[in-house]
C-alpha cells in the first residue's frame, strides 16, 4: 500500500503579539511540531525552514530545549527527546475518563480481531488518544498523537456528524481535500451527505479512502448531556472482510462497545 501524507488544514496567521499572546512560547511550539516521523532528525537550517522561522531565532529556541532537555544534537543534527513526551501524555493523565475506555476497546479487539482506537476532534483533523492494535493494517504507523484528516476517516466524519452542519462544512472546507485514493471523497457536498447519514445512522462505515484495502467503522462516545465527544472506531482489510461483511459481523460489536464507554463517561461526569 502507498504511504499517504496526512492532510493537514492551513495553519491560521497567528495574532499580533500581546498581553494575551507570547510570541516566543509560540515560536518555541513551531520548532518542536517542524519535527515529524518524515523529518526525526533536523539541521538548523532545515528547523528554520519547517518552522517559517529566522535561522537566529530558530538557534536560540533550540538552545533552550537542548538546556531543558526536550532536544539533543550531535552538534549538526538536533533531534527530540523521550522529555518531549511529557507534553503530550499530560493531556492524557488530565484526562483519565479515557482509562475506562481500554477495557472496552480490548473486549472488542479480542471479540472482532481487528485494531481498535479512540480519537478526538482538533480542528479539521481528527488525534488518536488511545488504540489497541492487532495486526498492522496500515503502511502509515499510527499511536496515540497521530494526525489524520476528518474528511477521509470514519472517526473523522462521526466527529463531525456531532457538529451542527454549519460547522461540519466549515471544517471540511479548511481541509486539503486531496483524493488519497481512487475511492476518495473530496466534494464538500458529497463529505455532507455521508456525515449527515453518520449522525442519522449513528454510525459510519469509510470504504478505502484513506488507503487502498482498508475499512474502517466507527461510533460516536458521548458524555452525560449526549454530546458527541470522541468516536471509536475498528479497521479491517477489504480482502479479508469486505465491507458488507464487516458491517453485518462488526458493527453490533461496535455499537455495544461504544454505548458501554459512553455509559461509564457519563458515570464519571456525574
Amino acid at each position: 500500500m502507498a504511504n499517504h501524507p496526512t492532510v493537514r488544514p492551513a495553519a491560521p496567521a497567528p495574532p499580533a503579539p500581546g498581553d494575551s499572546y507570547v510570541q516566543s512560547f509560540a515560536r518555541g511550539l513551531q520548532v518542536i511540531r517542524s519535527f515529524s516521523a518524515q523529518a526525526p532528525e533536523q539541521t538548523l537550517t532545515e528547523v528554520a525552514s519547517r518552522s517559517g522561522l529566522t535561522r537566529a531565532g530558530a538557534r536560540r529556541i533550540l538552545l533552550t530545549l537542548q538546556t531543558l532537555g526536550y532536544v539533543v544534537s550531535d552538534g549538526r543534527l538536533f533531534r527530540l527527546t523521550p522529555r518531549i513526551l511529557d507534553l503530550g501524555f499530560a493531556y492524557l493523565s488530565s484526562m483519565p475518563m479515557w482509562n475506562l475506555a481500554e477495557p472496552s476497546m480490548q473486549a472488542l479487539t479480542t471479540h472482532v480481531g481487528e485494531s481498535c482506537s479512540v480519537a478526538v476532534l482538533e480542528g479539521a483533523d481528527i488525534v488518536y488518544v488511545l488504540r489497541v492494535p492487532t495486526h498492522k493494517i496500515m503502511s502509515i504507523s499510527l499511536g496515540v498523537g497521530s494526525r489524520l484528516p476528518t474528511y477521509c476517516t470514519s472517526m473523522g466524519r462521526m466527529l463531525l456528524a456531532g457538529l451542527s452542519d454549519d460547522e461540519a462544512r466549515r471544517l471540511l472546507r479548511a481541509s486539503e481535500r486531496q483524493p488519497l485514493t481512487r475511492h476518495t471523497l473530496t466534494e464538500v457536498d458529497e463529505l455532507m451527505a455521508r456525515v449527515q447519514l453518520a449522525r442519522k445512522q449513528g454510525w459510519c462505515l469509510v470504504n478505502q479512502e484513506l488507503e487502498e484495502g482498508l475499512i474502517s467503522l466507527a461510533a460516536p462516545l458521548t458524555d452525560r448531556t449526549g454530546r458527541t465527544v470522541a468516536a471509536l472506531n475498528i479497521s479491517g482489510q477489504a480482502n479479508r472482510t469486505p465491507a458488507k461483511l464487516m458491517q453485518e459481523t462488526m458493527l453490533p460489536s461496535l455499537l455495544e462497545a461504544a454505548a458501554a464507554i459512553s455509559r461509564m463517561l457519563a458515570a464519571k461526569q456525574a
